[in-house]
């Protein structure tokens, strides 16, 4: 009777333990209209904590979950702006919550964007955007986020003087702002002043769903992928470097030249990979040019291996360094690193002789890949990073 006891109570145990797994993998439910705004104290990017009580002279409380790295959430960064500096006279209280897991990840979810979701990442991307917003992070526990249940990025809450949710959903009702016919947070945000019922409380979010953190094992699987594919050198003759730098692929190309013996050269070589991990998946290729000897090419090899280097890598197939360089770059005074990002027809976009600026150069990667999949994220970029449409 005793064991009978035991093995049933064991049962019971492990049954509630898969139930509780199953629960935090599963997405939480959006937070119900009429319900009491979750509370949250959390870090914000201007080095002090925001908590839900430091709002509460506001008429009005604006909760935004967004990111840095979601395409949708980018277009929606200056319009959020505006609504923060229309409403700054009337009593409109305005918070944004990022609640990505930055480890859930993966790398080719970062084809569209400069920066991760990593609290250090959120400051660059509002400095550099110029947020007039608390941008708050909730990434680590998440706590906040499954209270709320923000489906994708971006995601509003409209709440009322007494912390009821009024409205929740999308910004408007098109990402593209010149087919934009309905300003939904906008009105909710003027019903709720005026104190009229929401006359739509509720509407979609389309953009990047929220990273929970059993996604980490998508981001596991993904690097495991990287770390199993092939890594190989060939030798590359003036014929050949003068083709490259034409750019015979069609893409948008970057060219790294560097060495084993040059320390900044295999330093940014992480860098320079995880650019290819990130943009390979769009018109972007990566190739990397060792200077090194052709008997050389062993030591070579070994450094890419432990560089998971699985881009194309080259190596200079003749003894004779000048001709080479040459070949490529006439201009070029022979130091290393050296990298050219070059454009599809053959035009330079960036070359630089020295350690490069890693963000300067995936800004310049974005800014300059065609609009594939999303019309209007180049403009984005490419007046964020040259002032100008």
């Amino acid at each position: 009777m005793v064991q009978r006891r035991l093995r049933i109570l064991l049962l019971i145990l492990f049954t509630s333990g898969i139930c509780g797994l199953a629960a935090a993998q599963e997405p939480p439910p959006t937070l119900a209209l009429g319900s009491p705004a979750p509370n949250f104290c959390l870090p914000g990017v201007d080095g002090k904590t925001h908590c839900l009580k430091d709002y509460a002279a506001a008429d009005v409380l604006v909760v935004i979950f967004t990111c840095d790295h979601c395409p949708m959430a980018q277009l929606y960064e200056t319009r959020i702006k505006e609504l923060v500096s229309d409403y700054r006279s009337r009593s409109v209280a305005f918070v944004a919550i990022q609640p990505n897991n930055p480890q859930a990840i993966r790398l080719d979810e970062l084809g569209y964007t400069d920066v991760s979701d990593s609290f250090a990442e959120m400051k660059i991307r509002a400095a550099y955007r110029h947020f007039n917003f608390p941008y708050l992070y909730d990434g680590d526990t998440q706590k906040v986020a499954r209270a709320y249940g923000p489906t994708a990025t971006p995601h509003v809450f409209v709440f009322d003087a007494k912390r009821r949710l009024r409205y929740e959903g999308r910004v408007d009702n098109n990402p593209r702002p010149q087919y934009v016919t309905r300003q939904d947070a906008r009105i909710a945000i003027d019903e709720v002043l005026a104190g009229k019922p929401v006359l739509v409380p509720q509407t979609p979010s389309i953009g990047c769903s929220t990273k929970w953190i059993y996604k980490e094992s998508g981001s596991a699987a993904e690097l495991a992928h990287i770390e199993s594919d092939p890594v190989t050198v060939k030798r590359v003759s003036a014929t050949d470097l003068k083709s490259l730098r034409k750019n015979p692929t069609g893409k948008l190309l970057l060219v790294d030249f560097w060495a084993t013996w040059c320390g900044p050269c295999v330093e940014e070589f992480h860098d320079l990979e995880t650019m290819y991990r990130m943009y390979g998946h769009r018109p972007f290729d990566l190739v990397t040019v060792s200077i090194n000897y052709p008997d050389e090419q062993a030591g070579v090899l070994q450094e890419l291996k432990k560089q998971h280097a699985t881009t194309e890598n080259l190596i200079f197939g003749t003894p004779q360094p000048y001709d080479l360089m040459a070949a490529f770059d006439p201009k070029w005074n022979g130091v290393v690193p050296y990298t050219m990002l070059i454009g599809p027809a053959g035009e330079v976009l960036y070359q630089h002789q020295g350690s490069i600026d890693p963000l300067q150069v995936r800004r310049l990667i974005i800014a300059n890949l065609p609009d594939d999949n999303y019309i209007g994220h180049q403009a984005y970029w490419h007046q964020a990073v040259y002032g100008k449409m």
